[in-house]
C-alpha cells in the first residue's frame, strides 16, 4: 500500500459529521450551504441532461463553458484569458489541485504551503514527490510576512500553494501580499497554484484579488462552480493559466478524470452569465448569516476571529474563557447538540492555536439552534 495514504486516518470532517449524525446534532462543521442551489441553474442542468448529448465532451471542457469562464473573469476581475489555450474544465477544484501538483512537481522539489491549510494539500504534495516547506500564518489576521517567506524559499522551491479567500481562516490575501509573494516566486523560478474557489464570497465590501493579477505568467488559478453557486456536489472546476502551464496541466488532467459531466458543464456555462446582482445578493446573504451567528455568540462572551471571506468563522477558545483544547471542546459541544471543526485538523506542525471553525452557510433556525448549543457547551465546560 502507498505509504502516504496508508498513514492517514479518518479526517476530522468525517469524524465530526459522523458524530453529528449519530447524536442528531446541528452540523456547523461541514462546509456546505444548507440550501440546495438556485432553481434556474438546476433546471438548466435538467434540460441539458434530457436534451443531451451525454457522451464524452472534449477533455479540456466544452467550448461554451470555457468561453463563459473567460467572459466571467473578464467581467468580474478584469482578467483576460484565451479560452482555447488558457482554460481547462475539471471535475471539481480538488481534482484541479491534484492535477496541477502532479503536473508541476518533480520528486524532490520543495513546495511551499501555508498552514492552517485545506487538508488535501499535504498528502497531494507528498504523493507527487514534493518536499513540503510549511509557513505558519498567525491569527487574527493570518498575513503573509516577508521574513517567513524568506525562510521557506530556496533554490529548490518549485511550487507554492495558496488559498484566498482562505479555508479555514476566513481571511483574504491582499494585493500587497500577493505582490510580495510574486516577488519571491520570480526570484526563485516558482509556480503558484492559487486555490481561489471562494473568490465570490467576500464581506464588508472587500474585493477579491487574484494571483493571476500579480503573477500572470507563473500562476494557475483554480475556481469552483460549486462554491460560486452553492452546488458543492456538482464538482465542476476551472483551471486558468498561461499556455505553457496549461499544456503541462492538461497532460495530468487527462489521466485523472479525463472530463466532466457535459450536462453540468452546460448548466454552469449558463450560470456564469448571471448578472452582478446574483453575486451581490449571495454575498449579502452569507454576510447576514455571519453577523447573526457572530452576534449570538459574542453576546455570550465568545471571542470570534474576523471572517472576511468564505463562509466560516473561528472561535478563539482561550480568549472566550474555555479551558479545553479544540478537539476536547468539539467533542464536548457534540454532546450539547452542535458539531464544530477543531482547527488543529488543518495543521501539520505542533502546537496549533486553540480554535474551532463554524460554517454559517445555514438557515436562520439552524444558526440559532447551533448558537444555543454552543452557549450550553460553554457554560458547562
Amino acid at each position: 500500500m502507498n505509504s502516504v495514504y496508508a498513514s492517514l486516518g479518518a479526517t476530522v470532517f468525517e469524524t465530526m459529521s459522523r458524530l453529528a449524525a449519530e447524536k442528531g446534532a446541528v452540523n456547523l462543521g461541514q462546509g456546505f450551504p444548507e440550501d440546495d442551489g438556485p432553481r434556474d441553474i438546476l433546471e438548466a442542468a435538467a434540460r441539458a441532461t434530457l436534451d443531451g448529448p451525454n457522451q464524452y465532451p472534449p477533455m479540456r471542457g466544452l467550448p461554451e463553458l470555457r468561453q463563459a469562464v473567460a467572459a466571467h473573469y473578464r467581467e468580474h476581475q478584469r482578467i483576460e484569458l484565451d479560452w482555447q489555450r488558457e482554460i481547462t474544465i475539471t471535475s471539481g477544484a480538488t481534482e484541479a489541485i491534484a492535477a496541477a501538483l502532479l503536473a508541476f512537481i518533480e520528486p524532490g522539489d520543495d513546495v511551499v504551503l501555508f498552514e492552517p491549510m485545506y487538508d488535501a494539500y499535504l498528502p497531494m504534495v507528498r504523493r507527487a514527490g514534493g518536499i513540503p516547506r510549511i509557513v505558519r500564518l498567525n491569527p487574527p489576521h493570518w498575513r503573509l510576512e516577508r521574513d517567513a517567506l524568506a525562510a521557506a524559499f530556496s533554490e529548490r522551491t518549485r511550487v507554492v500553494v495558496i488559498n484566498t479567500p482562505h479555508n479555514p481562516c476566513a481571511s483574504v490575501i491582499s494585493g500587497e501580499e500577493l505582490a510580495l509573494l510574486a516577488e519571491f516566486c520570480r526570484a526563485h523560478d516558482a509556480i503558484v497554484v492559487s486555490d481561489e474557489v471562494w473568490e465570490h464570497v467576500t464581506f464588508d465590501g472587500l474585493q477579491h484579488a487574484s494571483m493571476l493579477q500579480a503573477l500572470r505568467e507563473r500562476t494557475l488559478k483554480i475556481g469552483s462552480a460549486g462554491k460560486m453557486f452553492s452546488l458543492t456536489g456538482w464538482k465542476v472546476g476551472f483551471a486558468c493559466g498561461a499556455p505553457a502551464l496549461t499544456e503541462q496541466f492538461v497532460k495530468a488532467h487527462q489521466f485523472l478524470t479525463f472530463t466532466t459531466p457535459p450536462n453540468l458543464q452546460r448548466a454552469v456555462a449558463y450560470a456564469l452569465g448571471k448578472e452582478r446582482a446574483y453575486f451581490e445578493d449571495m454575498r449579502a446573504g452569507f454576510q447576514r448569516a455571519r453577523d447573526r451567528l457572530v452576534g449570538a455568540l459574542a453576546g455570550e462572551g465568545f471571542v470570534l476571529l474576523p471572517a472576511r471571506g468564505a463562509y466560516f468563522v473561528s472561535i478563539d477558545l482561550a480568549a472566550s474563557g474555555v479551558g479545553m483544547g479544540d478537539v476536547a471542546f468539539a467533542r464536548h459541544a457534540i454532546e450539547h447538540g452542535v458539531a464544530t471543526i477543531p482547527l488543529s485538523g488543518f495543521y501539520a506542525t505542533p502546537e496549533p492555536p486553540n480554535l474551532v471553525r463554524l460554517c454559517f452557510a445555514k438557515r436562520d433556525d439552524t444558526l440559532d439552534r447551533g448558537a444555543e448549543a454552543l452557549i450550553r457547551a460553554k457554560r458547562s465546560a
